[in-house]
């Protein structure tokens, strides 16, 4: 990989439109040395709104761009955020592969989680930024949750040099229901809510066990046991709503609204750790419930983001359209209602992208890169494959190179 000068400011590209670019957008108010230089989605509609919403928040001149190519060879970037569908997300890699060996300035690419649908497509991921001679950030934004990093830091400071490792981590992401049709859809998403929100659980859990310092593979993977359910969206009145909302029949081809796994690894001494990760589709309750757990010898730290400080009521005579302006997903316009007042920073996005912002700027390969991204596909490939066979499956396993999760067939 060749060597980058430093930059005063890192001039981003957004690739998307969605609402995770806009999630992005808002946390990048909270770091420094970055500019949005240009903005590109198929959309153009769309691509005009998350531009003048970038330009709004005072965070660059976002020039809007019809074409990928268009955005890399413009001398107006630096490095691009892959923030699109899971489906387009190989083929996005390609073209930013092609046009950075024609010369396009580039030097770096983040992508949003998953990396892909498949380990295959997530070791193409891989070897195309590699060969592009690219910085390259996956964006696992959990790892960087303020809760998580103090949590853990005081954990493996204070707790274990006294007692030991931890040897448990729990991880739960849950909410209603994903808000764009393609999450629901197998073969463009690469599964339902394992592949969607377990990519956060394991590669958190994981984290969370792995010493300050040490690269992930410091813990080496041994087997992998799974549960898949359809637990509500398959039920008629729900397929139903689906169909009226989003426009697909899930009654003929659904996913797992429902997911729970069990890893197990073994770290260099040779000590066993696990990690129990759950996710849900079916959760209903205030909004987005995310829950961290992490235990060892003589201490634990628990975090759940519904657990909130701030808190308002509202009683039943009030009424209001819905929205989300306390809480991600929320599902409830009255009652007492927990507010995440930053989501932002609470779920991680600020910190992971002042961190990418920081290490491409320098020229620096970041805490958490493709590489990651490829072990948290061969995790959840192996789930995959424990739910669809009903037994554990044993790392290394040859056939997760080119499995496809049942759903995503």
């Amino acid at each position: 990989m060749q060597k980058f000068a430093e930059l005063p400011v890192l001039r981003v590209g957004l690739v998307g439109s969605g609402f995770i670019a806009a999630f992005h957008l808002q946390s990048m108010l909270g770091v420094r040395n970055v500019s949005i230089g240009g903005v590109y989605s198929r959309s153009a509609e769309r691509r005009k709104r998350i531009a003048e919403k970038a330009r709004n928040l005072g965070l660059g001149p976002a020039h809007v761009f019809d074409s990928i190519e268009a955005m890399a060879t413009s001398g107006e970037v630096d490095a691009l955020w892959i923030l699109t569908p899971n489906d387009t997300r190989l083929d996005i890699m390609r073209e930013i592969h092609g046009v950075t060996k024609s010369g396009a300035p580039l030097r770096a690419v983040a992508c949003e989680k998953p990396l892909a649908r498949t380990l295959a497509e997530a070791r193409e991921m891989r070897s195309l930024v590699e060969d592009a001679g690219l910085l390259h950030g996956y964006l696992e934004n959990q790892l960087f949750s303020t809760a998580v990093t103090r949590g853990k830091d005081i954990i493996w400071r204070r707790a274990v040099p006294g007692s030991g490792r931890p040897y448990l981590a729990r991880a739960a992401e849950e909410h209603s229901g994903p808000h764009e049709p393609w999450f629901w859809q197998g073969d463009k998403q690469g599964g339902g809510v394992l592949s969607d929100m377990m990519c956060h659980s394991v590669e958190v859990a994981r984290f969370m066990l792995t010493a300050p310092g040490a690269s992930r593979d410091s813990l080496r993977l041994v087997s992998a046991s799974a549960t898949t359910a359809n637990l509500k969206w398959t039920r008629r009145r729900y397929a139903a709503d689906l169909k009226t909302r989003m426009g697909i029949d899930f009654a003929k081809r659904p996913v797992e609204d429902f997911a729970r796994g069990i890893l197990t690894l073994e770290d260099m001494d040779g000590h066993q750790v696990l990690i129990e990760a759950t996710t849900s589709w079916a959760y209903v309750g205030a909004g987005l419930r995310i829950q961290l757990e992490l235990l060892g010898p003589e201490y634990s730290m628990e975090f759940s983001s519904l657990s909130t400080g701030l808190k308002v009521f509202l009683a039943r005579t009030l009424s209001g359209s819905e929205g989300e302006d306390l809480i991600e997903k929320q599902n409830a316009e009255q009652g007492l209602m927990p507010v995440v007042e930053d989501e932002t920073g609470i779920y991680g996005y600020t910190d992971e992208n002042r961190h990418m912002v920081e290490a491409f700027r320098r020229g620096l390969s970041p805490a958490e890169t493709f590489d990651d991204g490829v072990g948290v596909m061969e995790m959840l490939m192996a789930l995959y494959r424990s739910a669809e066979l009903g037994r554990t499956v044993h790392f290394p396993d040859q056939e997760l190179e080119h499995y496809v999760p049942q759903v995503a067939r």
